[in-house]
């Protein structure tokens, strides 16, 4: 039962606990179990909450046994993990840095104050790059988190840790963040699915931040649909935060979801990515099978400034915010922090206001007329998660240095492609598992939706699922 506890998702093992058919500590110690067995391969936590955890587990317990199950919140003594660069007030939150390695803050984020009201459960903090500026995940702090699925091979990033636990029945939902693919990423490697709704369905306690957001990595899409409506809705300290939803995304799911006429536009490659022949093979039969589920599929056309530039001119000011006294001083150098990192910030240091008053606006309003147009005519937008698998741990390249034998111009930032689009358009994106490479690597298949449309994703993401085989398959540990 230990075990079969570990792989149920979240909206089940809510339903078994107000049932009191599986009580809170039941569920907790079965993923503190399987943390304990499955960490020392993956190396996916920063830190380990149990105490804290069996405590708030027994005090759920006893709630369960005098509240109305109605009046139980929706995750109500289930175990969740939380991304360590997510503030969790009384546990150390790192943000994967040395530099923080003892910091302790005192107010949870406002999205995991929300899970946490819910009843969730905390079982660890995830690992992270340093301040999630890598698309794999690795630190001075923590070393290197790997792959379930392959112990060779990155988890991706930055939420890779997050990826990694849910992938290895460590937890249902592991809570995430995502600016250009940092849920997308992960989730494509590690085979689960990883959902970043629309700027501001989340709130978050940056204000003006328009392209990064929170999010969950779990192993079906109605759990992404739980998160959603457990954490979705406005917050004072976010200017950008949306009304809360109309509709009870968990509810609407439940009762079944259908391609059934949607009109669904594909693009193989945004016109810019290298995609490997295998990770194209797998998303073109995951079409089919839509097709064949009464979906029209229809191949597109967008153009679309280069991905690669424009993570570089967007994100590179931010890296030079977090390091660039440091580099100027001479306290952070290229041989204590990851390269990239060093690339990227020294270049934010270069770049003028001009360059970035014009990337933010000028550019990414391209990107988003160039979704728009796209969106007059289809439901939604269908790509590969990425140009590639996971891929070894690629040391100081950050990323794959070669796609279907050709070199790759930037390893670190390639990757994205498919991700980084539809983030600066703002638009509501998801990855979910739709085959394996020959390797035995998961392929992401990324569904993504009109402007605030985070319904149409999330029914045509479960309609495929429905009809798919890749949930049932786990990594052999």
């Amino acid at each position: 039962m230990t075990t079969e506890l570990c792989w149920l998702d979240a909206w089940e093992l809510a339903s078994l606990i107000r049932a009191r058919k599986v009580s809170p500590m039941e569920a907790t110690r079965a993923v503190l179990e399987q943390l304990e067995s499955a960490n020392p391969k993956i190396n996916a936590f920063v830190t380990v909450t149990a105490e804290l955890a069996l405590k708030r587990a027994e005090e759920a317990g006893q709630e369960l046994m005098s509240t109305p199950a109605e009046s139980l919140g929706a995750l109500h003594g289930v175990p969740v993990t939380v991304k360590d660069l997510a503030d969790t007030a009384g546990v150390r939150t790192t943000y994967g840095s040395v530099e923080y390695s003892e910091h302790i803050p005192a107010k949870d984020s406002l999205t995991w104050a929300r899970l946490k009201a819910a009843g969730a459960v905390l079982v660890g903090k995830t690992t992270t790059p340093e301040f999630g500026m890598l698309g794999i995940t690795e630190s001075k702090l923590t070393g290197i988190t790997s792959n379930p699925w392959k112990a060779t091979h990155t988890s991706g990033g930055s939420s890779g840790g997050a990826a990694a636990a849910v992938a290895a029945g460590i937890a249902p939902i592991g809570w995430g963040s995502d600016g250009g693919g940092s849920i997308r990423v992960p989730a494509a490697c590690c085979g689960v699915v990883g959902f970043k709704a629309s700027r501001g369905r989340f709130p978050v306690a940056s204000p003006w931040e328009s392209v990064g957001t929170d999010g969950p990595l779990t192993r079906s899409v109605l759990d992404a649909a739980l998160s959603l409506s457990v954490v979705a809705g406005p917050d004072n300290r976010d200017p950008l935060s949306l009304p809360a939803p109309t509709e009870d995304y968990f509810k609407l799911l439940s009762s079944g979801s259908t391609l059934a006429g949607k009109r669904i536009a594909y693009s193989p490659d945004f016109g810019t990515a290298n995609v490997d022949h295998e990770v194209r093979k797998a998303v073109e039969q995951a079409l089919d099978q839509m097709r064949s589920q009464g979906a029209v599929v229809e191949e597109v056309q967008l153009v679309l400034p280069d991905p690669v530039d424009y993570f570089e001119h967007f994100w590179s000011p931010s890296f030079a915010a977090a390091f660039g006294d440091d580099i100027t001083s001479g306290k952070v150098t290229r041989e204590n922090v990851h390269p990239i990192t060093w690339d990227i910030a020294s270049l934010g240091l270069e770049q003028t206001a001009r360059d970035y008053f014009h990337t933010a606006h000028e550019i990414r309003g391209r990107i988003s007329s160039a979704f728009a147009d796209v969106f007059d005519h289809y439901d939604v937008l269908v790509t590969p998660s990425m140009p590639v698998t996971s891929f070894p741990h690629p040391g100081p390249e950050a990323g794959p240095t070669m796609i279907n034998g050709k070199s790759v111009r930037r390893p670190a930032i390639d990757f994205h492609r498919m991700t980084e689009p539809p983030s600066h358009a703002g638009l509501p994106a998801i990855s979910v598992p739709c085959g394996f490479s020959a390797e035995g690597l998961p392929v992401g298949l990324q569904i993504i939706g009109p402007h605030l449309n985070d319904l149409s994703v999330l029914e045509a993401a479960a309609a495929y699922e429905s009809a798919s085989p890749w949930k049932q398959q786990h990594p052999n540990l």
